[in-house]
């Protein structure tokens, strides 16, 4: 197949997408190839919560729990040459799908096995948790955040149903190159959209995109954003000195996309031998609630800041219409009757699978000094013990 409006075609004689160096590069970083262009690999997130010692921000936002959290991509190839990308821009780019394409059965296999052997390898490590370290052999959700852009996979539909049909949920993000694979994408547990800057000459900076049209391509993306009826995310990574010049314009988008969640997060410094970003450009989290507070402002009527997760330097904003009732927020999600919902064959939309916020991960209620830090886990400091407090004298993990 040659085109396509959506910019994602199978071409003549197709290629493997990863070549030696590529793969033995990968290999060396940790990352778990599946077939021929697909990885996994284990977050740090799922070993510091094996360890009891927190989970991910999404575990404080939305109920994961981030030992049974898996990370992978069907797709390491993107359309982006971001200046913040923790890859380094080793991974293949294009703007066309132009490689040999494996069957998704193919990939959740590799994915789920790869996984569980991660898994396995922790259970040596000091200060795991036998009960977690079991449970963590059932995975009960999909990161499709790993790197690249999982959006141009050309079977990511029967992917995204396969992979809810193990009774994994599915949380995917893309970067607003793909417009037209956004409309066609079948329900996932949550949509994120990539809002990387807020006008088109600071994302031609900060994304590096390989479309002439990025720009129009982006705005089509929030868009197609602001018409889906499933849980939907805009995604802001503020680089100091990058794209945090101004905030009307990310208001302007807020108001655009309608997203039913605004993630905020200060980027992650990810080293290198020539890295083109340094530790001046990563933002403390007291700016990161400040940005997000100030975007906050502007769009009161519908948002407010909600949630924070201090140590992933992250800031949630959700609309009140929808996920504010009284005092309450229901942020967390109900993960089995999203599974149910997706499996029958009525609409259904985000409110139908929204669970409460539980006191401690709203914002301004739980610890002050935690920042959204789960009481249920240890909080972990440098220089505190490298064994974790025994199970036995442990709270209760909540159920999620």
């Amino acid at each position: 197949e040659r085109g396509g409006a959506g910019g994602v075609a199978i071409l003549d004689k197709p290629k493997k997408m990863l070549n030696d160096r590529l793969a033995a590069s990968l290999t060396k970083q940790g990352y778990k190839l599946v077939g021929s262009h697909s990885g996994v690999k284990l977050c740090r997130w799922t070993k510091a919560m094996l360890r009891g010692r927190g989970g991910c921000y999404k575990h404080t936002f939305y109920g994961i729990a981030s030992y049974q959290c898996m990370e992978a991509t069907p797709s390491l190839a993107c359309a982006n040459k971001c200046v913040f990308c923790w890859r380094h821009h080793k991974n293949p780019v294009g703007t066309t799908w132009r490689w040999e394409t494996d069957e998704p059965k193919v990939l959740i296999d590799g994915f789920m096995s790869n996984h569980r052997k991660m898994i396995k390898e922790m259970r040596g490590l000091p200060g795991v948790i036998p009960e977690r370290l079991a449970e963590a052999q059932t995975i009960r959700h999909c990161a499709l955040s790993l790197v690249g852009e999982p959006i141009i996979y050309p079977h990511i539909n029967k992917f995204l149903q396969m992979l809810h049909a193990e009774g994994i949920s599915s949380f995917l993000v893309t970067n607003a190159q793909f417009p037209a694979q956004m409309e066609s994408l079948v329900s996932c547990t949550q949509l994120y959209v990539s809002i990387d800057a807020s006008n088109e000459t600071d994302l031609k900076e900060v994304d590096r995109p390989l479309f002439p049209d990025f720009w129009n391509r982006f705005l089509e993306c929030v868009d197609a954003l602001s018409r889906k009826g499933q849980r939907t995310v805009f995604r802001l990574t503020l680089v100091r000195d990058w794209n945090m010049n101004e905030v009307q314009g990310y208001a302007d988008l807020v108001k655009r996309g309608l997203p039913d969640f605004v993630e905020v997060k200060g980027v992650t410094f990810t080293g290198g031998n020539k890295p083109e970003l340094g530790m001046k450009n990563v933002p403390w989290h007291a700016e990161v609630l400040q940005f997000t507070q100030s975007i906050a402002a502007l769009v009161s009527d519908e948002y407010e800041v909600c949630s924070e997760h201090a140590h992933s330097c992250a800031v949630l904003m959700a609309r009140k219409s929808k996920f504010k009732k009284g005092n309450d927020w229901y942020t967390w999600i109900d993960f089995p009757k999203f599974l149910e919902l997706q499996a029958g064959v009525g609409h259904f939309t985000a409110v139908d699978y929204m669970a409460k916020t539980p006191e401690w991960a709203v914002f301004g209620r739980g610890d002050a000094n935690d920042g959204g830090f789960d009481p249920a886990e240890i909080h972990y400091r440098k220089g505190d013990s490298r064994v974790t407090t025994p199970a036995s004298t442990r709270p209760a993990t909540p159920a999620v």
